[in-house]
């Protein structure tokens, strides 16, 4: 099945590309920039949508729904917001079309045109804060705790299957505040969100920080992030939630009435993951044969391949099997039962390998015989025989094991690929043989920042949230500097 599959080692961007592929989770849609989510990839993708669903639900927030499309007045009310998205929006200009006169197909009529243009959403900031300001009158009215599930477009130019595409799927929460620590204090809560759904279900090692000023979200007065390493050294911004202050209450002029019968305007905060994610746990788990999958996240964790010559083996299987899979289904297990007879067993064997089944199981005559089955794992490859007594208690506990292995392997990872630079030329060094996350002391300002990036193309992905205090001089400029920040090389 993977035999196409180019090597790591060799081309990262084209393994990355043709795995996405192969392994049926997405392809090119025939709008440039754009891409079809195939029902492997977007089961994949619900998982992580009903379990952040489920971790959101557990704070306290409800969802909604706002509209695709944003008037234009809207979006210029907020100076820096509106500076961060320009470049980025597509712009719904008529709303009708008509024949061509010479009969081939159809063309915009130019009477149809709107009195405002509409953008359709890079993000809903500014129509929800329009909307805040209808609902929100009081302090009994706060916290108001909203997320929604939708699509958003931003216009890119160089797009890449899950990482970068002009549309793409995500969640994206907004809540206002009566005060700034409550403000604050969602915004740490919801980052902690993150970094827990990362860890606990992706197997993905993240680092929590907060973003430069430069790096900031458009509108924003912090930003925090979770940020992780993939297995080319590169970072991959994973999630982010943002601290907005009364910037997008002062726009839309929501206000509200405190306990003093004081009017104030309210705090706000927003936050968001997308299919980026995706990427992120193809590009931290996967290997030269495939994906690799999470069992956590995996739409089949189990699957069983059928051994067998001819339809009465088969047929004996079949029934052989079926005590096996509603056992696994009662304890929540989702199996898959391969009884194609369009294709032999190396071929399944290596369709599924390639489409990261965490735990493969091989049952043919003799396994029937012994009472047993063959166990593979597709994080490391190891096979074993267990008996079909006890199987359930087994699987379930290997199932954790993978999952705790992954997550072990790629903090290893992470570490290993870790460096201090004490120096410009040791930073440099280090992103030329090693690449990964370098700590190193900068002095605090957008200059030296932006000239980093513009000579190494390494960015600050975030002051790290646990990092300690260590007097040192900026590698650039031998400024004085408090602590060490995070720089890489970023997708």
């Amino acid at each position: 099945m993977s035999k196409g599959l180019p090597k790591r080692s060799e081309d990262y961007a084209a393994w990355y590309q043709e795995l996405v592929k192969q392994a049926d989770l997405a392809e090119h849609a025939p709008v440039k920039g754009c891409m079809i989510i195939k029902p492997y990839g977007f089961g994949i993708w619900e998982k992580m949508q009903r379990t952040l669903d489920d971790m959101f639900k557990e704070t306290g927030h409800v969802n909604a729904y706002f509209p695709l499309f944003i008037p234009k007045s809207y979006l210029s009310k907020e100076a820096a917001h509106v500076e961060g998205f320009a470049k980025e929006c597509a712009v719904v200009t008529h709303y009708r079309l008509k024949n061509s006169p010479d009969g081939k197909g159809v063309i915009v009529d130019p009477e149809a045109r709107l009195e405002e243009e509409l953008i359709v959403r890079p993000t809903s900031e500014t129509i929800i804060w329009s909307a805040y300001r209808n609902w929100i009158q009081s302090y009994r009215d706060l916290p108001l705790l909203i997320n929604q599930w939708a699509n958003v477009v931003r216009w890119e130019m160089r797009t890449r299957l899950f990482l970068r595409t002009a549309e793409f799927l995500w969640q994206e929460g907004h809540t206002a505040h009566a005060t700034k620590e409550e403000a604050i204090e969602e915004t740490r809560r919801m980052l902690d969100v993150y970094a827990r759904f990362a860890e606990e279900y992706m197997a993905m090692p993240v680092i929590k920080g907060v973003k430069s000023e430069n790096e900031r979200f458009a509108g924003a007065v912090d930003t925090y992030c979770i940020e992780a390493l993939m297995q080319d050294g590169k970072a991959l911004q994973a999630g982010t939630s943002h601290f907005l202050g009364q910037n997008f209450a002062k726009a839309f002029d929501v206000k509200f009435a405190n306990k003093e019968g004081e009017l104030d305007y309210v705090w706000g905060t927003s936050w968001g993951v997308s299919t980026r994610l995706m990427g992120a746990l193809i590009m931290t788990h996967s290997d030269d044969k495939g994906l690799v999958l999470p069992p956590r996240l995996a739409p089949i964790q189990v699957v069983i391949v059928p051994i067998y010559r001819g339809d009465d083996e088969l047929e004996a299987i079949q029934t052989y099997v079926q005590g096996i899979i509603e056992k696994l289904k009662r304890v929540g297990i989702k199996v898959h039962f391969d009884a194609r007879d369009t294709h032999r067993p190396g071929f399944k064997f290596a369709e599924w390998e390639l489409k990261g089944v965490p735990v493969r199981l091989a049952i043919g005559k003799r396994d029937m015989e012994n009472n047993q089955v063959e166990v593979a794992r597709r994080d490391t490859g190891e096979k074993h025989t267990a008996p079909v007594d006890g199987l359930t208690e087994h699987i379930l506990d290997l199932l954790d094991d993978v999952q705790q292995s992954l997550f072990k392997r790629a903090l290893a990872f992470r570490e290993a690929n870790t460096r201090k630079a004490d120096s410009y030329k040791e930073f440099k060094e280090i992103l030329e043989k090693h690449g990964g996350f370098i700590l190193a002391h900068w002095d605090g300002t957008t200059e030296t920042e932006l000239r980093i990036k513009e000579e190494t193309k390494a960015t600050i992905r975030c002051i790290p949230l646990d990092a300690e205090e260590e007097e040192g001089k900026c590698i650039v400029t031998g400024k004085p500097s408090k602590r060490r920040v995070l720089f890489a090389k970023a997708y």
